[in-house]
């Protein structure tokens, strides 16, 4: 019994967690899919999706969608990786924000800037009318495409930096010794090297795509989405027969859980090491090169960094409904949110603290046991981890609210907006909380133990001081991407439990933008505080791992 107190009765601990509150809520959405009105066994769901057009031009759209922008994204990620990697560009100091743009601006404010500045009644488009000249509608696939690559090429870009930085520069000095021309052997050495970095990143690419609800909700008005088509299926159909919104949801996740099977089956198989590599030159360009390059790597970082500053003008912006009077300005928004809205400022603090002191709490103890305390449980422990990354956060909400809505154990309100900010980020925050795990030696835990000290006693006083870089990316990444939560909080939140996403989604849903604008600047801010807190003050390294 000695041997599996504490470690062992501590992973079965942390097993049953996650079954109740992980497996359990979505093996009960797959169930229910089987499910007809009448409480038996029925394929009628899969049937109904199956012969209905708009189901399948739904499913048919998230791929295209997902496919396009996987594209675009890869070409701007490599081309920008490869520019700040292999030329002296002026302003490759500030590509570094370009992480931090992704964290500091989450996806609803994205979309939403862009609709004030594109959209039916935006700065340029009311600019375009103005002028008598006509203006492509903005809302449909190519707002869908601009907005998601804008927002997610920085995945790609990372992956892409990272290989080539690590790329050794005489394989390439070797091949141009042949006799291949430059441009031939980055296409025939340099490229085949990074290529399984920057293909893994455009299947998270393709993940977040098909499982995004808050671009597509805002932008996707003409274009049915699988992620919108579930979110309204369980709106319209809440407290009646749930098939065919679990049909919607199980469709969801076979179809990201192909993408991730697929992708860990090709990382599996191509893995390329540099060892001792010598690192590249960067050029200094001059000329038509210079302003070609320079010039085209500048427009992606003004496009990406472009919504804080939209978003921040538009929340001093006189508007009278959904009109905004550009060149006006007002404190208004501000003194509304201060006189009626402060108990919203107050939800997103409250939950998202709560959220990320329990995943922290939970994330540090796994990759502990995981990466330290392997037992005949860490294969199960590991594969409830990966659950959440299989389901969008739309599908997470539905499961946690169809799951926990009756039968032993009852969630409502509050409790269950915690736990679904929680589980939604529980794999991004064991993953960093064991980032420097593997550098820590056994031999000092082991010492500790050897002079006395119990197991647990060791574990506080030695090894989570040594982990305590890592648990605090993990805090930084878990509270930045709770209090932008929008798809799992938006299904469950009962009235009064509204958070500044959800306020910011019904706002633009009613096309009050500026109002909108207002809260998200609080909502930046509130990311912003600690996200600089942690890396000037706290020196944390957020994308160590």
């Amino acid at each position: 019994m000695n041997r599996f107190f504490p470690w062992g009765f501590l992973s079965v601990t942390a097993l049953v967690f996650l079954a109740i509150f992980v497996a359990y809520p979505i093996l009960g959405v797959l169930f229910r899919s089987f499910i007809g009105e009448n409480g038996a066994f029925s394929l009628d769901g899969f049937e109904t999706f199956l012969t209905r057009g708009k189901y399948l031009e739904a499913l048919m759209n998230t791929v295209i969608l997902g496919l396009i922008v996987t594209l675009t994204c890869t070409i701007l990620g490599v081309f920008l990786a490869f520019v700040v990697a292999r030329y002296d560009i002026p302003f490759a100091n500030i590509v570094l924000l370009l992480p931090l743009s992704v964290l500091i601006i989450p996806e609803l404010i994205s979309a939403q800037s862009w609709v004030m500045v594109f959209g039916n009644n935006g700065l340029i488009t009311n600019l375009f009318k103005a002028l008598g000249l006509p203006f492509p509608r903005f809302y449909g696939w190519f707002g869908l495409i601009y907005v998601m690559t804008l927002t997610y090429y920085v995945h790609v870009f990372l992956a892409a930096l990272a290989a080539l930085r690590g790329f050794d520069h005489s394989l390439e000095e070797a091949g141009q010794s042949l006799g291949t021309a430059p441009f031939t052997t980055y296409f025939r050495v340099v490229f085949p090297t990074i290529l399984p970095a920057v293909l893994a990143s455009g299947l998270i690419v393709f993940t977040l795509v098909i499982g995004n609800f808050a671009i597509s909700i805002a932008l996707a008005q003409r274009v049915p989405l699988l992620s919108v088509m579930t979110y309204r299926s369980f709106i319209s159909e809440l407290g009646g027969n749930p098939t065919m919104q679990s049909t919607l949801a199980t469709v969801s996740i076979l179809l990201v859980s192909g993408v991730l099977f697929l992708q860990k089956r090709y990382l599996s198989k191509r893995n390329y090491q540099m060892v001792a590599g010598r690192s590249t030159p960067r050029i200094k360009l001059r000329g038509w090169k210079a302003l070609l390059i320079s010039g085209g790597a500048g427009l992606i970082i003004v496009l990406s960094l472009m919504p804080a500053l939209v978003v921040l003008m538009g929340s001093f912006t006189v508007s009278r409904g959904p009109v905004m009077y550009w060149g006006q300005f007002t404190l208004e928004h501000y003194v509304r949110i201060w006189d009626f809205n402060l108990a919203v400022i107050g939800n997103s603090l409250k939950f998202a603290s709560l959220a990320t002191g329990l995943g922290v709490c939970f994330a540090t103890l796994v990759s502990y046991l995981l990466v330290k305390k392997r037992s005949v449980f860490s294969p199960v422990l590991d594969y409830l981890l990966l659950l959440p990354l299989t389901i969008s956060g739309t599908v997470l909400g539905i499961a946690l609210a169809q799951g926990f809505n009756s039968g032993p154990i009852v969630l409502s309100g509050g409790l269950l907006m915690v736990l679904a900010m929680m589980v939604r980020r529980l794999p991004f925050g064991v993953r960093n909380a064991s980032s420097n795990l593997h550098n820590i030696s056994n031999s000092i835990e082991e010492a500790s133990v050897s002079l006395g000290v119990p197991p647990v006693r060791t574990f506080f006083n030695v090894v989570l001081p040594l982990m305590a870089p890592g648990i605090a990316a993990a805090a930084i990444l878990t509270w930045v991407t709770t209090v932008a939560e929008l798809s799992a909080s938006v299904v469950i939140y009962q009235a009064g439990q509204e958070t500044l996403p959800i306020q910011i989604f019904r706002l633009i849903s009613s096309d009050l933008m500026a109002r909108a604008s207002a809260f998200g600047v609080i909502n930046m801010f509130i990311i912003l505080v600690p996200v600089f807190f942690g890396i000037k003050v706290m020196k944390v390294r957020l994308f160590s791992s």
